[in-house]
């Protein structure tokens, strides 16, 4: 089937609200080097709700949408070829051993800071920024190189989920703006786009820490450092198009003030944090998708609370390529 033909079938099924409810799809998948039978991919918590959601959005209209969604294991898969697939930060090496192990070090000993249970949210981002901090200070000490990222990426072992591309096609389509937000890195973020999809999106942004380079090599960030506690639509003003090459973008779009209009949102993330990603904006509806990739008997629940439909096992997003033809439809 071909790519447009593919997109089209997917888009046109029937996507009544009794299908909202808990799913039960049986299928193998190889993950963590076996395959696995898989069911109750998808999980809806309160089917009357999300329709009433649906047909808000469905009645202002696709220009009202935006869609925000978190990068690493929600746009990317969490398994990739039977392991746990890398970060857009981690899969990052900068040709010097030394300034790596620096960094791992550093992710040592502020990760388990950042999930602790004793500390407080005003000391977490404080310990966060002083991370991030270190971390861009190593990686500017170290020298680190476009070419070195041009490389991890296409060392790296991460992959788009199924879907992600027809996706991002149907919202270019309808002009439904996508921002991709991460407490990553930007320019690595926009590369593993380039390698891993070939093709760009205008309707793409995306709200990540950017680096500046001089002669191929980075000396500095630009704007106010957004880390894993602070990434909201406050930060919307670092965001900038995916662009064909680095360092072509000074500043913000003039299109910010149009998105902050779009005053209705799919949000899309893997962590319950996520949610946070839409603070910053005064939204009339949100439709949330949280995607559930491990330890699911544990958080089902808890994923159940806070999000519209969860879904489970890495799936692919042809189900919120579903949703979304749903929020654009006409009819009833």
């Amino acid at each position: 089937m071909s790519y447009r033909l593919q997109l089209q079938s997917i888009v046109t099924t029937n996507f009544l609200p009794r299908h909202f409810s808990t799913s039960r799809v049986s299928f193998s998948t190889f993950c963590c080097g076996k395959y696995l039978e898989m069911e109750d991919i998808k999980l809806v918590g309160d089917p009357v709700l999300l329709h009433n959601k649906l047909a808000a959005i469905r009645s202002a209209g696709p220009q009202k949408l935006q869609v925000i969604a978190d990068f690493d294991a929600t746009l990317t898969k969490f398994w990739v070829n039977g392991t746990r697939g890398q970060s857009s930060h981690g899969l990052l090496q900068q040709d010097n051993p030394e300034y790596d192990a620096k960094r791992q070090q550093l992710y040592e000993h502020y990760h388990p800071l950042e999930f602790s249970p004793t500390i407080g949210l005003e000391e977490k981002r404080k310990l966060m920024e002083e991370w991030w901090g270190k971390t861009h200070g190593l990686l500017i000490e170290g020298g680190l190189t476009y070419e070195s990222i041009k490389q991890s990426v296409a060392n790296a072992n991460i992959a788009f989920r199924e879907g992600v591309s027809e996706l991002f096609e149907f919202l270019e389509e309808r002009d439904i703006p996508v921002l991709i937000f991460s407490a990553g890195l930007a320019d690595i973020i926009e590369e593993v786009l380039r390698q891993k999809l070939r093709r760009s999106f205008k309707n793409v942004k995306i709200v990540s820490n950017r680096m500046v380079f001089n002669n191929g090599q980075l000396v500095s960030f630009k704007g106010k450092l957004i880390h894993s506690l602070n990434k909201n639509e406050h930060a919307l003003d670092m965001a900038a198009p995916v662009h064909e090459r680095f360092g072509d973008i000074d500043g913000p779009t003039d299109d910010n003030d149009l998105l902050k209009k779009r005053t209705n949102v799919l949000l899309l993330g893997d962590h319950t944090g996520d949610l946070g990603m839409s603070d910053g904006l005064n939204y009339d509806t949100r439709i949330s998708v949280g995607f559930l990739n491990h330890n699911v008997e544990n958080s089902l629940s808890c994923y159940r609370e806070a999000f519209d439909v969860v879904l489970m096992n890495d799936a692919p997003m042809w189900e919120v390529i579903k949703l979304v033809s749903h929020t654009c439809s006409s009819g009833k």
